[in-house]
């Protein structure tokens, strides 16, 4: 095979594998991957993808194959990521870049700076107090949210610098356990009046909801082991999630004899 195909074939591969490792849906990688090899000119090139690995094959003119393999771990979402490789995907089919000129590209989409830790944090205050009204809580209730869900995020950034050392279950274990501790320590310190709604609110940063709305996406269109190793991974996390909650319940029943919810 041409060395400028297999150029071409290996910045297919990277762009699905950003795609993938960013969260994006399995008909959108394969997508993807297929309008950037006809672009260039590769029309017989099959792609097999998974939650957690890309296969792809392809053969030019003379008969020579070329063959991929990748193995993506589940990451958590990125969807910016996938906002510019998607759209860069769709310029080059245009002809708007040459393939050496798309390998920039993608380098700089890879390199391309996530959103402050500080506004992360913020963010899931804002959405736990969200949430919370949305539930029906007060300005009390909203505000112990807020600062349970921005606690809770500082756990959560601590956690994600041992990512290699520590499994996901243990992570969200962890999440559900200190989200629950901080609505029952700011409902004891008089803040807010309803602890399940506190709670509820300040839980909903570590909901899989990205996970859960792809799976289903990978259902409707067929792709049902894709969709079911993200199912799968929603509901480990849920799983991890709510046996921190309870641990933390139990514990508070224990040592105060009090039933909070």
């Amino acid at each position: 095979m041409e060395n400028q195909d297999k150029k071409v074939l290996d910045l297919a591969m990277e762009a699905g594998r950003i795609l993938l490792d960013a969260g994006a849906e399995i008909f959108r990688v394969e997508e993807t991957m297929k309008r950037i090899a006809k672009a260039y000119g590769i029309e017989k090139f099959n792609s097999f993808v998974l939650s957690t690995g890309i296969f792809i094959t392809a053969e030019n003119q003379e008969g020579e194959i070329y063959a991929s393999v990748k193995h993506i771990p589940i990451q958590s979402a990125k969807l910016h990521r996938i906002a510019v490789v998607n759209q860069l995907s769709r310029e080059i089919a245009e002809g708007k870049y040459t393939p050496q000129e798309a390998v920039l590209q993608l380098e700089r989409i890879k390199t391309m700076p996530e959103k402050k830790t500080l506004t992360k944090m913020l963010a899931a205050g804002v959405g736990s107090g969200g949430f919370c009204y949305i539930l029906g809580g007060h300005l009390t209730d909203m505000l112990a949210a807020f600062l349970s869900g921005f606690l809770l995020y500082v756990i959560l950034t601590l956690l994600q610098k041992r990512e290699k050392e520590t499994s996901k279950i243990v992570v969200n274990l962890i999440g559900g356990f200190s989200v629950s501790l901080f609505s029952v320590l700011f409902y004891n310190m008089g803040l807010g009046h309803a602890p399940g709604t506190i709670l509820v609110g300040s839980i909903m940063p570590l909901v899989p909801g990205v996970s859960l709305v792809n799976a289903i996406r990978d259902f409707a269109e067929g792709n049902y082991i894709g969709g079911g190793v993200r199912f799968l991974d929603a509901l480990m996390v849920a799983l991890g999630v709510s046996l921190g909650v309870g641990m933390m319940y139990i514990l508070y029943f224990r040592f105060t004899g009090r039933i909070i919810l």
